[in-house]
C-alpha cells in the first residue's frame, strides 16, 4: 500500500510538471524533436518552474507572460540589476 501510495504521488507530480510545462509553454507543440534538444528545453523549462516556484509565483502562466512582454523583470526577479553602483564601480 505504501509503495502505491508513493507511485501514485510520484505520477501526481510528474504530471503536474508537464501539466504547467504543455499549458505555458506549449511544450506538446514544440517543433524541437531531433537528438538531445527535446531533453534539453524540457530542461530549461522545469528550471524556470522551479525558479519561479522558489521564488513564490504562485501562478507560473501570469509570470511567465508578465516576463515575456516586459523581459527585464526576469532580471529584477533574480535581483540582477543594471544599476553600476550595485557593481562597486
Amino acid at each position: 500500500a505504501d509503495l502505491a501510495a508513493a507511485i501514485r504521488g510520484h505520477w501526481g507530480i510528474e504530471n503536474s510538471s508537464h501539466h504547467i510545462r504543455d499549458v505555458t509553454f506549449a511544450e506538446d507543440a514544440s517543433t524541437v524533436h531531433t537528438g538531445t534538444a527535446p531533453r534539453a528545453m524540457a530542461t530549461f523549462r522545469n528550471l524556470a518552474i522551479g525558479v519561479l516556484k522558489i521564488l513564490g509565483a504562485d501562478n507560473i502562466a501570469k509570470t511567465t507572460r508578465a516576463i515575456r512582454n516586459e523581459p527585464e523583470r526576469a532580471l529584477r526577479i533574480l535581483g540582477i540589476t543594471n544599476d553600476p553602483d550595485t557593481y562597486g564601480t
